[in-house]
Parts: structure tokens; sequence; C-alpha cells
């Protein structure tokens, strides 16, 4: 009877190693639903994709991200509020911390976008390893809480001790103001290359105008001050810009938007003889999308502006949060670069 048991217990060994990677998940996941079904408990969707190995990775910043069966995109609880950079002590559940900090937000005039009940109950789901039911949100809800953060912190009303959310924040919108957070989780969780895709055209089409928009002043004073600051130039507003600022700009901004759209920009603004473009680039993104994810970027860089004490730190800190696409560094810099004394190049300042 012993060596029969034994010889069952072997065949069952053989057979579930014989199983796919995926075949095995499948039939872990499928138990535990089981199991919450004979508990009687209400039977919750599975994570399809995504794996804890597979995070959504933003610079240094990374939230596991799953997509459930019926093709929700959640953000694991913990990873969501430690990306946000909340703390995971203090004895309350991250739903409440942020709960909390929203309405806190809301007590001092921040528009917090409806977040406070958003906020207040997360998605349950099985993860797809199976075992114990997970908690996480619907991944749209992270640009929100980002741009209530940053709003909150422009307003001077976040608190000092709280600055670092702020600076999280504008990292994390820059990661998903390219393709949108949706494309980012199924980037990482591998469910892309289940829809179809025509990205990069997608992109474009939401981020570049048919049509030129009417110049309307969209570089603030603040953006020029810093880079004089930096570069350690005296700045007057009345002073003319040396035109290599419209190089570093095309760097800083464009470059760095979302891909191709900088190439794209540069297709649709003819230039004049001397070789500056007829029209501002700012002209040409769309109303929507390309105009507001400026002004967000544009946001995040005067922050890495306003932390560096001077331009090659800037550099290295921009190149290292926010790369641009498709490309090496537009202007590498030795550690003895000295800015002062540039000569004049030709203008193509886009501002």
């Amino acid at each position: 009877m012993a060596k029969k048991s034994a010889a069952k217990i072997r065949g069952g060994i053989a057979r579930r190693d014989a199983l796919s990677a995926a075949r095995r998940t499948e039939i872990a996941r499928d138990a535990a639903m089981k199991r919450w079904a004979d508990e009687g408990k209400s039977v919750l969707l599975f994570a399809k994709y995504g794996a804890n190995d597979r995070p959504l990775r933003i610079g240094d910043i990374e939230i596991p991200c799953y997509v459930l069966a019926d093709g929700t995109r959640v953000l694991a609880l913990r990873g969501l509020y430690t990306g946000i950079g909340l703390s995971l002590g203090g004895g309350q559940r991250g739903e409440r911390k942020i709960v909390d900090l929203m309405v806190s937000l809301a007590a001092k005039g921040i528009d917090t976008r409806g977040l406070i009940a958003r906020v207040d109950s997360a998605i349950q789901f099985i993860p797809p390893h199976g075992g114990n039911p997970a908690d996480g949100y619907e991944a749209t809800i992270l640009p929100d809480i980002c741009a209530v953060l940053i709003d909150a912190h422009q307003q001077g009303k976040l608190g000092k001790y709280r600055e670092h959310l702020a600076a999280r924040a504008a990292i994390l919108q820059h990661g998903f103001a390219t393709v949108g957070i949706i494309a980012l989780v199924d980037e990482a969780t591998g469910y892309q290359d289940f829809r179809q895709r025509d990205a990069l055209a997608k992109i474009l089409e939401r981020f570049v105008a048919k049509e030129l928009r009417p110049w309307v002043k969209t570089f603030p004073a603040e953006f020029y001050k810093q880079i004089y600051r930096l570069n350690g130039w005296p700045y007057t507003e009345d002073s003319g810009r040396p035109g290599v600022i419209g190089h570093w700009t095309n760097n800083i901004i464009y470059r760095r938007l979302a891909p191709g759209v900088w190439e794209e920009l540069k297709r649709l603004t003819p230039r004049t003889p001397s070789g500056s473009y007829r029209n501002k680039l700012f002209q040409r993104l769309t109303e929507d999308v390309g105009h507001p994810k400026l002004r967000e970027h544009m946001s995040a860089v005067l922050m890495l502006m306003k932390y560096s004490p001077h331009w090659k730190v800037f550099m290295d800190r921009l190149d290292h949060e926010f790369p641009q696409w498709g490309a090496n560094f537009l202007l590498p810099f030795p550690e003895d670069y000295t800015p002062i004394g540039l000569p004049p190049a030709p203008n193509f300042i886009d501002s």
C-alpha cells in the first residue's frame, strides 16, 4: 500500500513538472477561487497579466501592476503609496493614508478631483500566482493623485515635510504623460503583446495638431531665470537670450515630451532662410493633450532646476529622471564645463 502511495506521489510530481509555468499558475489561481467560493466569499476577478518581477517602472520608482480578467488595469496598493512617497509605517492601511492626505488637502481648498471617495475602497483581486487576495486601485487614479499633489505644492499648501511627495509626483506624471498610464501598465505586464498596437502613430495624433494654433505665451520667465542662474549668468527682463538657449529648450522640453513628437514638430514647422523656425514649436501641440503635457513637463523641469545648484547637476538629474526619447544626450558637458562666454548661435528659440 505504501509502495502504491509513493508511486502515486511520484506520478503526481512528474505530471506537475511536465506542466508549463502558465498552466501551473492557472491551476493555483483556480484553486484559490474555488477555496474562496467554498468559504462563502464573493468570487474575485483574477489578474490575467502581471508579475511581481515585472513592475511599472518610472525612473527609480517601481509599482507592481496587473491586468484583470475583465481588462481593468490595477496598481498594487502597497506599491502605489510607496511609489508616491507615503511611508509604510504608522499603523494605517494604505488607502486610509491616501484618504487622510486628500481630506487634509481639500480642507486647504485644493481641488482633490473626487479622490476622497475614489481611494476609500480598494479593488480586491487574485494575483496571477493565486494565493491570498491582493488590494489595488484602478491605474487611472494615479495621474489624478499626482496632479493634486503638484497643484498643492504650487499653491504652497502641501507643507514642507510633504514636499517630497510633489517631487515624486512630478517624476511619475512625466512618465505617464507620454502614452498614458494604461499603455505603461500594458507594457509592464506584457499585455501589450496581446492587443493591436500602432503606438507611435497614436502618440503623434494625440500630441501634434494638424492646424497651427494661435501664439500664446507658454514658457514662463522663471524657466529662463533658472537657466541663467544655473549657468551663473546675470539676468534682466530685457536682456537678449543667446541662441544656445533655443538648443537647450529643444533638449530639455521637446525631445522629452513623448516618442517622435520633437521630430514631427520639426518636420511640420518651416524655417526662415536664416535657419530660425517661422513659428513656435508649441503652436503645433494639440489643445487637449500636447499643450497640457508640455505644461506638466515644464513644472517638473522647473522643480529640478530649483533644487539644482548649477547647470551640470541639473542636466545630470534631467537625463536620469526624464531621458530623451530615442537619443543619447544632446549636449554632454565635461566636468570642467564653463558656460560663461559662449559664442552666439543661430536663434532657434521656441518660447
